[in-house]
This record gives C-alpha cells, sequence and structure tokens, in this order.
C-alpha cells in the first residue's frame, strides 16, 4: 500500500511539473489542480498509514 502511495506522490509531482511547460491558460490550472490535489491526498495517507514509534 505504501508503495503504491509513494508511487502516486512521485507521478503526480512529476506531472504537475511537466504541465506548467506543456498546458497553457485553464487546462494548466485544471491539470495543476487536480495533480496538486492528489499530492496533498497521498501525503495525507502516508503520513496517516506511518510507523508510530514511543520516545
Amino acid at each position: 500500500m505504501k508503495s503504491l502511495l509513494w508511487l502516486v506522490l512521485a507521478l503526480a509531482a512529476i506531472v504537475n511539473v511537466a504541465a506548467n511547460f506543456a498546458f497553457g491558460g485553464i487546462q494548466q490550472i485544471i491539470v495543476s489542480a487536480i495533480t496538486g490535489l492528489t499530492a496533498i491526498a497521498s501525503a495525507t495517507a502516508l503520513y496517516l498509514t506511518r510507523d508510530r514509534r514511543t520516545a
């Protein structure tokens, strides 16, 4: 599960950067918003599934 979340996070970041070069105008905004939300969701899921260690 974590491997898939890391893959989704990496792909979302790559597509978000590539969208800045490939698209313009409203398409760029839409793609960036979708990939940004995907990155936030996968990062949150990774945070919630982390191993909790007590100090």
